[in-house]
């Protein structure tokens, strides 16, 4: 099999309990054309000294140690302008890769055509013990998915819903260089990338449970909810970009359905201007409606809603992301 590199650019930020778990599991890969670049967000904890302590170990790692917190777009950024690999993975300080992901990554995007920009797999959600939850897709007995993931053209399906797990990506370095690396005025990055990306490349989904990704209380997908920090702000900047690309009327449609979702989002996070923002969107597309303009009415009203939706989210977030007695054997043995 050729033997491509790949550059697997890891990002941290006070992940002194699950850094070391982190970069072991990028040392331990069977894949032996790897190129790590870690760099550190301006951590407050003990998460530098550790990355140090691995790289005096693991003399080919490269680490960047920033001054102060540039934020995770920033921050992988840097690390795409030193990658040499043909292939890109993007790696969060506290996730887990099985020790096989990137051989077998790289020996399915190798029989793949050019136009594939991105594959992803499926993924095993743990807590902070590192004790197993759910899988991102439904399994079988033998790991395999039991409904149908969108491959190929996958644009209309990023703008639907959220359905890939972010942390199973691997990218050609071509196609990220191509999008100028992410856009550094965001707070995250996954929902513009797909969103940028897909429009002019295939995806392709890697049937195999490949990654570990930690779940915590603290993870960046938990804030959306959060009254300005900027997920949502984020978030409007992409569906104007999305307005923009849109090639269809059906795209047109699946964003609007997307926007109707933030909306309701922007309420319960009492971000009620930008709902306002929303609509004026929206209404570019089709006649908001009753159920969306009742919302819209809610936020003009400012209603104290956000302490009461994060109660209940964070209850919620518990019960999807327990343990539910899966056997895990055939992911913790690869």
């Amino acid at each position: 099999m050729k033997m491509p590199l790949v550059s697997v650019i890891c990002t941290t930020y006070n992940h002194e309990d699950f850094v070391d778990a982190a970069l072991a599991s990028v040392a331990r890969q069977t894949y032996p054309n790897i190129e790590l670049i870690i760099i550190d967000n301006a951590s407050t904890d003990s998460t530098l000294s550790r990355v140090d302590l691995f790289c005096q170990q693991n003399p080919h790692a490269q680490r960047i140690a920033n001054a102060w917190n540039k934020g995770l777009c920033s921050a992988f950024n840097q690390g795409l302008a030193l990658a040499q690999g043909k292939y890109v993975i993007d790696f969060s300080g506290d996730d887990i890769l099985i020790p096989s992901r990137i051989e077998r990554q790289v020996a399915f995007f190798e029989n793949l055509p050019e136009d594939y920009g991105v594959i992803f797999s499926n993924a095993l959600y743990i807590d902070a013990t590192g004790a197993p939850g759910r899988f991102h897709y439904p399994v079988d007995a033998t790991g395999r998915v039991q409904i149908q993931i969108p491959t190929g053209d996958v644009y209309k399906d990023v703008l639907e819903r959220y359905f890939i797990c972010t942390p199973t990506m691997m990218m050609r370095r071509s196609v990220i260089e191509a999008l100028g690396g992410y856009d550094e005025s965001l707070t995250y990055e996954d929902f513009d990338f797909w969103v940028r990306s897909s429009v002019r490349y295939m995806y392709a989904y890697q049937d195999e449970v490949l990654t570990h990704k930690r779940v915590l209380p603290e993870s960046l997908s938990g804030k959306v909810y959060q009254p300005r920090s900027g997920m949502l702000q984020s978030t409007f900047s992409v569906c104007n970009k999305a307005y923009d690309l849109n090639r269809s009327q059906e795209e047109f449609d699946a964003l609007a359905l997307r926007i109707r979702t933030f909306i309701r989002k922007c309420f319960y996070a009492q971000e009620f201007e930008l709902a306002i923002r929303f609509r004026h969107l929206l209404n570019y597309i089709e006649d908001p409606g009753l159920p969306t303009e009742l919302i819209v009415f809610l936020c003009r009203l400012r209603l104290p809603v956000n302490w009461a939706y994060r109660f209940y989210a964070q209850r919620w977030s518990k019960k999807l992301t327990g343990r539910r007695g899966f056997d895990v054997k055939f992911v913790t043995n690869s």
